[in-house]
């Protein structure tokens, strides 16, 4: 180790230090020879100390003035600063006026760092000596520096706004029912009861002929709804919107905030499961059973507004029977659509069995025949009693009980004038397990 590092030392002296002692060496030689007063003051202490103080003086007023800066700079930008608009709320309206500006401070990291730190930005915009006009003003932001030693810069710097005298007037109220997808599904609105009818809204005229509607927004995204039941909200939000169902924010609503009562119930109603068909058994086969969840009747629990319950009558489902017949039965799993207006069922998924059998047909003679969509003002008459055969498919035992009460027939007069039409009849089948075939018509008289 000791002769590494006589080793390490002897490469540094001859390569570093003897070069260096050279030079200084000779550059002593030459000032003695050429400037000897010099070269007595360099061996001056007196003179030392003198020198040193100067230097240090010359280099605190460069830095101190920034013609050297021993530190980095840099630049930054403050978004989002809050504008503090000044003005007579009760006489003006004010348009034009940004929200935010930013602020973009250059100078040293550590006097940055300060500012930020600090977080003391204010921008004011003073249109205290304002009043309304036709035409608009061009108007400075005023801001304070935190620290003064950085350079602040706004963006924008300026606005040119328009002051208009502030009118009112009263509107009525109504209201909109926010996040209603998360209620409980099993609960339904049942009333709203608002605390006010009409509020007062303040801006200036050309605003306030934008505005179409004012609106209580009732947010239901609430943990106390869990149960049907009377609840009482405050501080509820009004908002001005425009034809389109823009918001206008140059409109105030006295009050800004009301309350209401809100009545939520759990209405439901039990309807049955309708099965349908799309395309066509084998021939020769026909349905002899349908049973839903092994049951050859079933009935579900529909949840939502009782004006939407109501108007519902089944649920329809629909199973593809196209090409089957030759085995005794096929399985569905089936997952149920939602009708319009029902907000839950008490199932989403059924199975339904279907089992199959040899197809039979009888002949029936039906009488009575209705008619559709005859146009207003006219009326329809058979010309006289036709009997009309109908021919009744599937296995013996479904069609063995079906007789001409249970056929409803009909003709279709979409679109028929005054006059003797020769129509077609048809048949209103509700049972996916019997097929009726109609080959004749009726003459209709048109008054």
């Amino acid at each position: 180790m000791r002769k590494l590092f006589k080793g390490i030392y002897s490469i540094i002296d001859r390569l570093l230090i003897l070069p260096i002692s050279r030079t200084i060496y000779y550059l002593q030689k030459s000032l003695k020879k050429s400037n000897p007063v010099l070269d007595k003051l360099l061996n001056s202490k007196r003179f030392i100390i003198f020198l040193s103080l100067l230097f240090a003086v010359v280099l605190f007023i460069l830095t101190d003035n920034k013609v050297i800066s021993l530190m980095e700079s840099e630049a930054e930008i403050i978004s989002g600063v809050p504008v503090i608009v000044k003005y007579n709320e009760e006489a003006y309206v004010v348009e034009g006026v940004p929200k935010t500006v930013d602020i973009t401070i250059k100078g040293r990291k550590s006097d940055i760092y300060l500012a930020k730190q600090l977080g003391e930005y204010e921008v004011v915009l003073d249109l205290t000596d304002y009043t309304a006009s036709d035409s608009t003003y061009k108007i400075y932001f005023s801001y304070s520096k935190s620290i003064d030693s950085l350079t602040y810069k706004l963006d924008p710097s300026y606005v040119s706004v328009m002051i208009k005298n502030k009118v009112s007037q009263v509107t009525s109220l109504s209201y909109d029912l926010l996040n209603i997808d998360k209620l409980d599904p099993k609960l339904s609105v049942k009333n709203v009861v608002l605390n006010k009818n009409e509020v007062v809204v303040k801006g200036s005229e050309t605003e306030l002929d934008k505005i179409a509607t004012v609106k209580a927004l009732i947010d239901l995204e609430k943990e106390t709804f869990t149960e049907a039941g009377t609840y009482d909200m405050s501080d509820i939000k009004l908002v001005a919107y425009d034809n389109t169902g823009t918001i206008l924010d140059n409109i105030e609503i006295v009050p800004n905030t009301i309350s209401a009562s809100i009545t939520l119930e759990s209405y439901s109603a039990v309807v049955p499961l309708k099965i349908q068909t799309n395309g066509n058994l084998i021939a020769g086969k026909a349905i002899a059973s349908i049973a839903i969840n092994n049951s050859p009747e079933y009935s579900l629990s529909i949840y939502g507004d009782k004006s939407e319950i109501d108007a519902i009558t089944s649920i329809p489902v629909t199973i593809d029977i196209d090409g089957y017949g030759k085995e005794s039965s096929k399985t569905y799993n089936v997952v149920l659509s939602k009708p319009n207006g029902v907000r839950q069922m008490s199932t989403k998924s059924v199975t339904v069995t279907v089992t199959f059998g040899n197809e039979e047909q009888k002949t029936i003679e039906i009488q009575d025949i209705t008619h559709r969509n005859i146009k207003s003002g006219l009326t329809a008459n058979l010309i006289s009693n036709q009997n009309i055969s109908v021919q009744v498919k599937g296995v013996s035992s479904v069609i063995n009980d079906i007789t001409a009460k249970d056929i409803s027939a009909y003709v279709d007069l979409e679109g028929l004038t005054a006059g003797e039409h020769e129509v077609e009849v048809k048949i209103e089948n509700n049972n996916p397990m019997v097929n009726y075939v109609v080959s004749g018509t009726v003459k209709i008289n048109i008054q």
